[in-house]
């Protein structure tokens, strides 16, 4: 991705915003690679290749799930949002609209 990331002057943002960026484009980054071992897993038919390509699918959520956690560590909203949806059982849209009628009534 490179230096393309921002859409205002670089030397304007602060660092914060600058590392949210950075942090930002490694998920995007990790989210492709999963897709990609996804595609590979599915039509290989050495097992031993495949079982490779699993692990290496595995090592790439890893690092997909720090990316995110450090970002929901940064903002307490998203936080509170992903809560609501994360790790439930249910309907994903009904927990999330549970989740924001209760956040609305602590307002």
């Amino acid at each position: 991705m490179g230096f393309d990331q921002y859409h205002e002057p670089a030397n304007e943002l602060s660092q914060e915003t600058r590392t949210f960026a950075r942090i930002i484009a490694s998920l995007k980054e990790e989210c492709e690679a999963i897709g990609w071992y996804e595609q590979r897993i599915s039509v290989e038919q050495d097992p031993d290749a495949k079982k490779i390509m699993q692990h290496s699918q595995e090592e790439e959520f890893l690092h997909f799930s720090m990316d995110l956690e450090f970002l929901l560590r940064r903002n307490p909203k998203w936080r509170v949002a992903a809560k609501n949806v994360l790790f439930h059982e249910g309907d994903i849209i009904e927990n999330a609209e549970q989740g924001e009628e209760a956040e609305d009534k602590l307002k």
